[in-house]
């Protein structure tokens, strides 16, 4: 036992007077020390930050997207067809999420409309789309809405709709008030694009032109196959005529459509007054018959 102290002293010793005779070698040692702990500690300072800076605002909150990551979900088909594709809602947090699912712009149906996603789950929600077979080809939009927790997204929907573009349009059942004035007419969509039409209104009578009102936009459009029937103001028809009324309809792309009707104008007022020239006119006639009978019967002078 006092071998070991005693050899515990002179290894006491030995490291003092190695200490004693390198005193600035002690100092360096501590102050490397230092330096390692402060670079080590600023490191895991910065690194800290970056992950902050990194995480995405609202990271911890519930979303809503198309599988796969895509931007926005996108459908392409032909009139007539359904078209499939699927929701991913995910739940980060640490209770179940009750998610409600709609469509707005387009006809959507969900596999589910109300979804249930456990805490730190996704869930992928199958939805399709049906196109119409009236629905013309080209682009349309739509949005798909996932509502939970006093919170609503939105995923866009672009469908496109296959098929050749036809624009064509008639003009039907042209009728017109004879008390009024009124043209009531038809317009039909019978091609396969959506139409904004214009009319022109032109009005023959016996004497000639009673109405030429030129073509002009209608405050209306029509999808394929839609009809819309409308009233063509007169307010000055004539009182006393036969006439003619042609109707054309135009349309970016589509052939003018043309379409006519007659009518017979005859006012009470205007009736009275031709009957009234009427028997003018006869009374006229018989004078004048009367004056001619008068002249032949009358015997001629004797002569000197």
């Amino acid at each position: 036992m006092r071998t070991a102290d005693r050899a515990g002293r002179r290894a006491a010793a030995r490291w003092e007077r190695r200490a004693a005779a390198h005193p600035r070698r002690r100092t360096e040692d501590r102050s490397e020390h230092r330096t390692a702990a402060r670079t080590g500690l600023t490191a895991a300072v910065v690194a800290l930050l970056g992950a902050v800076a990194a995480a995405p605002p609202g990271a911890g909150e519930w979303t809503a997207a198309p599988a796969a990551g895509r931007p926005y979900a996108y459908l392409e088909g032909p009139a007539g067809s359904v078209l499939q594709d699927t929701l991913s809602v995910t739940n980060p947090g640490a209770a179940p999420l009750t998610v409600r699912l709609t469509g707005q712009g387009a006809p959507v149906s969900f596999a589910a409309r109300t979804v249930r996603v456990p805490a730190r789950t996704r869930a992928d929600v199958p939805f399709a789309v049906t196109v119409t077979s009236d629905t013309p080809p080209g682009e349309h939009r739509g949005t798909v809405r996932a509502a939970a927790a006093d919170r609503e997204v939105r995923v866009d929907l672009r469908l496109r709709v296959s098929g050749p573009r036809l624009a064509a349009l008639t003009v039907e059942d042209v009728r017109v008030d004879g008390a009024t004035g009124d043209l009531r007419y038809t317009l039909v969509n019978r091609g396969t694009t959506v139409l904004a039409p214009r009319l022109a209104v032109r009005a023959e009578g016996l004497l000639g032109t009673l109405l030429d009102r030129p073509d002009r936009p209608l405050p209306l459009t029509l999808r394929p196959g839609e009809r819309a029937t409308r009233t063509e103001p007169w307010p000055d028809p004539p009182a006393l005529d036969s006439v003619t009324v042609r109707l054309t309809a135009t349309a970016p792309g589509a052939a003018p459509a043309t379409a006519r009707a007659e009518a017979a104008f005859a006012s009470g007022p205007a009736l009275s007054a031709a009957a009234g020239l009427l028997v003018a006119a006869a009374a006229g006639a018989g004078y004048a018959v009367r004056r001619r009978g008068k002249s032949r019967t009358q015997p001629a002078p004797e002569a000197p």
